[in-house]
């Protein structure tokens, strides 16, 4: 996601900061909060896992008509999202070494 936000309309944050992770997820126990990644509005509202795909595709360049598509299929969203999460390792095999590096050096710029 951060190379597809070239305009700069997202924040990432390591959920292991624990004072901006802290400050953007309130009262989020630990369990949940570790469980999935989430996305905060501006206006504090918090949308995880696959709930959250949508607003974050509203947010990059282009993504309105995939945003749309999730949008209308929630439930499918939401289990595209946990397959993916739950098969993370396996798919992570894939990626790599170069594009891993890329990633994180556009993760360091663009973290809090």
């Amino acid at each position: 996601m951060a190379a597809w936000d070239r305009r700069g309309a997202l924040r990432l944050v390591a959920l292991q900061d624990r004072a901006a992770a802290d400050r953007l997820l309130g009262a989020m126990d630990e369990q949940t909060r570790m469980a999935s990644w989430h996305l905060v509005s501006a206006g504090g509202e918090v949308r995880s896992a696959g709930r959250g795909v949508a607003p974050l595709l509203r947010l990059l360049p282009g993504g309105a008509p995939a945003a749309r598509l999730a949008a209308a299929a929630p439930t499918l969203t939401d289990a595209a999202y946990r397959f993916v999460a739950g098969h993370r390792s396996a798919l992570g095999r894939l990626v790599t070494r170069g594009a891993r590096e890329r990633a994180d050096r556009r993760l360091r710029r663009s973290s809090f």
